[in-house]
């Protein structure tokens, strides 16, 4: 039904303990998210860590000229490659390309001329040439109105790459607004902005951890619209106490340099995607018997 290391898994997402981790996949039949849900709605463990899933390697770019904006995300296997100049010199260029270009979707992206080759003829000749896959992952280009500016924040040497537009304010306030969701990962922009499945789960979980305090079905209820609006001011950019000021919400302090948020683009390199866990001693073995 699951492996030990799902349990030393669910134990580094979640904090909580071995036990209480093999109970909850137990009572899960071995679904991770809902084992999740379960330590949380037993009040053993906060939300997952999103970090602890967090694995694939690669270099986030951005980059700006006039009204046009770009924000890309390129993959490579290691952290190796990722600072190799030539993996670096290659996403640059690809960024200027896209920067340039009218290209909305990731297949046309990849048919974009770049130097006399296709974006995807490029991606495959420094694949061969490195010797690991290279992926171009995605990317978004904006274009903003004159009375609106634009901030970016790259973080751990392009780990975490943010692109906000803010309507009046300035470059400065919209720097510090783009610093604000590199930092503070928010989920949206604003409460309205946040997944409907993803606010039904919480509230789930909200109402199970008070009703497991003993507490009425009609207290529960009030209870878990206060504790929502403590989760939107965690997950919502404008809502975020401001790192900078925590007296001030991150709006309330565009708002008082003349300004509002437009929008908000973060990319993490690897967001979401599972690394492939590689026991190097066993490798080695398997190859001394097929010697």
């Amino acid at each position: 039904m699951f492996k030990a290391s799902d349990v030393k898994d669910l134990r580094e997402k979640t904090g909580a303990g071995m036990l209480d981790c093999k109970k909850a996949l137990e009572a899960t039949e071995g679904n991770m998210e809902k084992a999740i849900d379960w330590l949380r709605e037993k009040g053993i463990a906060k939300a997952a860590k999103k970090e602890s899933r967090i694995a694939a390697e690669g270099l986030c770019q951005i980059k700006i000229a006039d009204n046009d904006a770009v924000i890309l995300e390129v993959n490579s296997e290691t952290d190796f490659v990722a600072k190799n100049a030539e993996f670096t010199n290659f996403v640059d260029s690809l960024a200027d390309t896209l920067l340039t270009s009218d290209a909305k979707t990731l297949e046309e992206a990849l048919e974009l001329d770049m130097a006399g080759e296709t974006v995807n003829a490029k991606l495959v000749a420094l694949t061969a040439k490195i010797g690991e896959k290279i992926s171009f992952r995605r990317f978004l280009k904006i274009t903003k109105n004159a009375d609106e500016v634009f901030g970016s924040y790259k973080h751990m040497g392009g780990k975490i790459g943010t692109l906000v537009v803010l309507k009046g304010a300035n470059e400065e306030v919209a720097k510090d607004v783009a610093m604000q969701a590199c930092a503070m990962n928010p989920t949206a922009l604003r409460r309205e902005e946040v997944p409907a499945d993803l606010v039904e789960r919480e509230s789930h979980i909200i109402k199970e951890q008070v009703m497991a305090e003993g507490k009425s079905a009609d207290i529960a209820e009030k209870m878990v619209i206060g504790r929502l609006n403590k989760f939107y001011k965690e997950i919502c950019l404008e809502e975020q106490a401001f790192i900078k000021d925590s007296s001030l919400s991150v709006k309330d302090y565009v708002k008082n340099n003349n300004g509002e948020i437009i929008s908000m683009t973060r990319f993490a390199v690897g967001e979401g995607i599972e690394k492939k866990q590689e026991d190097f001693a066993s490798e080695v073995m398997s190859q001394i018997k097929a010697a």
